[in-house]
């Protein structure tokens, strides 16, 4: 055999797919042994230190299987504060990668993320407002509450604005998503020049992105919205797999592509507006997490979905571990470190896709 048929023969469509699943299989193992390792690492560290050990000890000791209890200050320390942060970063992060992951898909693009239909602009809207008019109806579930709802109302108006003889163009939804995240961001600055001091500052920190206000209340907040957004996701990785292949031979393979977008693009609402109204907007982490993916293991729907959940659970979970330790006693905002790290990731993702396509026309 020369050297190439023998390169041939390896870069095979069959030989390269089995490279592919075997990645994503020890990809897989990987995040599922890394994500429960990192946990008990991010619950030990902080301004309070508390050995793994004990950390260990106290979660054994509240299943009822054995562990000891710590001293009050460390349970509280542990309970009230470091667990609500630790799980409300997993389910912000794993949200957040998979909401990317499903827009990649819908777009067929990778370099969209959930930012562009307008979803975390119109949460912002929500939240800037109810903090610059001083709303406190629902106490402090006010802000998330009108977060949430003003990002799904947002989605919804993009989507009807982009819609035109019972279709909806990508190109089409994403220019009005641009259009709509403009507006957006003219009406926050509207209620920054009516706001107080006060006020301006809760907002500014709140569009910083952050998980120090976490609590057990927030996190029950988040969880129906991304436990029913991570369940149906995977169950359109079929169909997300033939949309890639384009339109027009998806609807010869029976996909119903306006519904599939539809429902899609409630899917990454759903799980991006619940994430930014806890966390605030924190940019990147749908955008790099499935991206990574696909580069190391293919752009298969079934694996990309799953793995990007849990990858962005760990990102997340180890950028505000970072945040909140790298500083210290101070606290860096978590969305200005994802956002550091994520920008040089994108420009140097722009250059790769251009040099690959041998530009853009």
């Amino acid at each position: 055999m020369t050297v190439l048929e023998k390169t041939v023969d390896e870069t095979s469509p069959p030989a390269v797919e089995g490279r592919r699943r075997g990645s994503a299989w020890l990809l897989t193992v990987f995040l599922a042994a890394a994500l429960p390792a990192l946990v008990p690492v991010a619950a030990s560290l902080g301004a309070y230190p508390v050995p793994v050990g004990d950390v260990l000890g106290s979660v054994l000791h509240h299943l009822g299987l054995g562990g000891r209890e710590l001293d009050r200050v460390a349970e509280s320390v542990l309970w009230n504060v470091r667990f609500p942060r630790i799980v409300l970063a997993l389910l912000v992060g794993a949200s957040l990668g998979c909401a990317g992951a499903l827009m990649q898909g819908v777009f067929g693009n990778p370099l969209a993320e959930p930012g562009v239909i307008g979803v975390s602009s119109g949460a912002a809207v929500g939240a800037v407002g109810a903090i610059a008019f001083g709303l406190d109806f629902l106490g402090t579930w006010t802000v998330s509450a009108f977060a949430f709802a003003s990002g799904l109302a947002t989605v919804l108006l993009v989507y009807a604005m982009s819609r035109s003889g019972g279709r909806t163009e990508v190109v089409t939804l994403i220019l009005t998503g641009i259009a709509v995240n403009a507006f957006a961001g003219a009406l926050i600055g509207l209620f920054l020049f009516f706001a107080d001091t006060a006020a301006v500052n809760q907002i500014t920190f709140w569009q910083l992105g952050s998980l120090s206000q976490a609590t057990w209340p927030k996190v029950l907040a988040v969880l129906p919205c991304a436990a029913i957004g991570l369940t149906v996701a995977p169950l359109y990785a079929r169909r997300l797999d033939l949309l890639s292949l384009g339109e027009r031979p998806a609807r010869h393979l029976g996909v119903e592509v306006e519904r599939l977008r539809i429902a899609l693009i409630l899917v990454i609402a759903l799980l991006t507006a619940a994430a930014v109204s806890v966390s605030g907007i924190i940019g990147f982490v749908g955008l790099v997490v499935p991206h990574l993916l696909r580069m190391a293991a293919g752009p298969g729907h079934r694996f990309l979905i799953p793995a990007s959940a849990l990858l962005g659970a760990l990102v997340l979970l180890a950028a505000d571990l970072t945040a909140r330790t790298i500083a210290a006693p101070a606290e860096l905002p978590l969305g200005v470190l994802t956002a550091l790290l994520g920008s040089p990731f994108f420009f140097w993702l722009l250059r790769r896709t251009r040099r690959r396509q041998g530009g853009w026309a």
